[in-house]
């Protein structure tokens, strides 16, 4: 399984990438996730613009095997949607660190990134 050690990840298995500066994130799901959910066929995100708080509903996930809702791992606004995944839902399987991520978002408590599990402690969570 694959897990890299900049990220940091949720019990809901989601993903965030931190900017430099810290104040925006990419944020999508893990390998494992996407392993769990089979091929996914269709990915809905919520509006651009939008604020969410930690825990929020920010989308869902449509695979063969099911339809998984996706959860904001820390309080922010939605400002872009991986445009990609409306052609190629697939990269959330192929590449689901890379060119699948899914949203990018500007935080707006920033500390909420403390309260993210580490690569590690990820990894003992779905071991």
């Amino acid at each position: 399984m694959n897990l890299p050690e900049q990220l940091k990840y949720t019990e809901d298995h989601e993903w965030l990438q931190l900017s430099d500066d810290g104040t925006t994130a990419k944020i999508g799901i893990t390998d494992f996730a996407q392993g769990e959910l089979g091929d996914i066929v269709f990915v809905e995100l919520e509006a651009v613009g939008d604020l969410y708080e930690q825990g929020d509903v920010f989308g869902t996930v449509e695979a063969v095997k099911a339809v998984s809702e996706l959860f904001i791992p820390v309080s922010a606004t939605i400002y872009q949607h991986n445009p990609a995944l409306e052609d190629q839902p697939e990269l959330v399987n192929t590449d689901p660190y890379g060119e699948g991520w899914m949203i990018e978002v500007e935080l707006t408590d920033p500390s909420q990134v403390d309260e993210l599990l580490s690569a590690d402690a990820y990894a003992d969570l779905v071991r």
